[in-house]
């Protein structure tokens, strides 16, 4: 006999997670307890529970493997400091007059080649600060232009997010990356359009350089640095171009150990792979509390109850892909677990409405990037620290960061949404 969760079972189970993530709880946890409340709230007993939530966290055992390889390139990108001298290079090319579009650049390089969104930043926020004194540029600016790179990067790249929802509709790593280039790229000149106009803004022109470092001398060639990046898309790749199918959990570890080979850094092989784990180990465990939750929603009526609902105001069932991504960045403050959440939630509704796999992803994915910007989220302080912005002036940048994911949002949703 199935077991089905009502409704308000569900609603009940996600609103208690999402209370307690805000409360500072750890999220694993609140949604573990989330997923508990709503299952018992839901009309099923403690042990039906109990077996929806462990079916839900094994369904989450390949995205897990596939992340904590994924770890091994980030590491290796980040401990042998490559993510510096690609952006580093890239910033150098373009010159101090385009320095707005050369940090977006750099950001969407960094994370398009699987850096974390807050670790790009803050890799490039030390030069962004030397540009910005010289060039006379707010903080703000040289903030926003940074996230707004990492946003559009952060579609294309081979990162936990992405990771989740190809595994969350069965689509290929390399296609759902794809799928994240045009709206990117498109996001990019909003993000320049937008770093510009507040360029001046008073109050953030007060620059502390203090703890900036100058070691740019033991920094690889912008070449042997990239060289793992572009070794593990080759990998992936083969699938789409040849029918050879090179497993993300054997292409994003074999690109980064080659890279360090590369960079002739390999003898700290144990201490990048180490750094790279302890990364993505947080974002794993999350996905066992993720994997909870979304045994309780998906074995509920939730999902067929936001599909009449779309359908009941007229709407395409297709933007409940965006609105959930949306709806769970903002509930976790954060790309990675929206996205989690969402794609794990309602990929079996959306499929069975007749979406296509990777317009669900897509869109989901773009979604997740509107509001995960937050304040109870760390990305938030993150980000704002790395150029030494108060509360008050990192929250007035928040208009012009939903601005950026919605323009991802938009033109993912017109490319796999209104146009098919």
């Amino acid at each position: 006999m199935e077991i089905q969760v009502s409704a308000i079972g569900a609603i009940v189970g996600l609103v208690i997670a999402i209370t307690l993530i805000f409360k500072k709880v750890p999220p694993v946890y609140s949604l573990m307890i989330g997923s508990l409340v709503g299952g018992l709230t839901g009309g099923i007993g403690l042990v039906d529970t109990v077996t929806l939530m462990i079916e839900g966290a094994q369904g989450m055992m390949t995205a897990i493997l596939r992340i904590l390889a994924a770890g091994v390139l980030a590491g290796v990108l980040i401990e042998t400091r490559a993510a510096e001298s690609i952006a580093q290079s890239i910033i150098a090319k373009m010159g101090r007059t385009r320095s707005l579009l050369a940090l977006a650049i750099s950001t969407l390089m960094l994370t398009a080649v699987g850096v974390f969104v807050d670790i790009a930043v803050i890799t490039v926020a030390p030069i962004a600060l030397i540009i910005a004194r010289d060039a006379k540029i707010s903080r703000s600016a040289i903030l926003l232009a940074m996230i707004g790179g990492g946003k559009a990067g952060n579609v294309m790249s081979p990162n936990p997010n992405t990771i989740a929802v190809s595994d969350a509709f069965s689509q290929p790593l390399t296609s759902v990356m794809l799928a994240g280039v045009i709206p990117g790229i498109l996001s990019l000149v909003v993000t320049y359009y937008l770093s510009k106009r507040i360029a001046k803004i008073s109050g953030t022109t007060d620059y502390n350089l203090d703890n900036l470092s100058g070691e740019s001398d033991e920094l690889p060639d912008f070449l042997s640095a990239i060289s793992g990046p572009i070794i593990a898309v080759i990998l992936l790749s083969l699938r789409p171009l040849f029918d050879i199918n090179v497993d993300p959990m054997v292409a994003l570890p074999l690109g980064g150990i080659i890279g360090s080979f590369v960079m002739k850094k390999h003898k700290g092989i144990v201490s990048q792979v180490e750094y790279g784990l302890s990364k993505m180990s947080n974002v794993a465990i999350l996905l066992i509390g993720t994997g909870t939750i979304a045994g309780i929603i998906s074995n509920s009526t939730l999902g067929d109850l936001l599909t009449e609902g779309i359908a009941n105001l007229g709407l395409p069932v297709y933007l409940l892909a965006p609105i959930s991504g949306i709806l769970m960045s903002a509930a976790t403050a954060s790309t990675t677990s929206g996205s989690i959440v969402a794609s794990s939630v309602f990929s079996t509704t959306l499929l069975e409405s007749g979406v296509g796999g990777l317009a669900g992803a897509a869109m989901i994915h773009a979604g997740a990037t509107v509001l995960d910007h937050l304040p109870h989220g760390s990305f938030y302080h993150a980000t704002g620290g790395s150029v030494s912005l108060g509360f008050k002036q990192r929250l007035r940048i928040i208009p012009y960061e939903t601005l950026i994911g919605l323009t991802i949002t938009i033109i993912s949703v017109l490319i796999f949404g209104l146009f098919g």
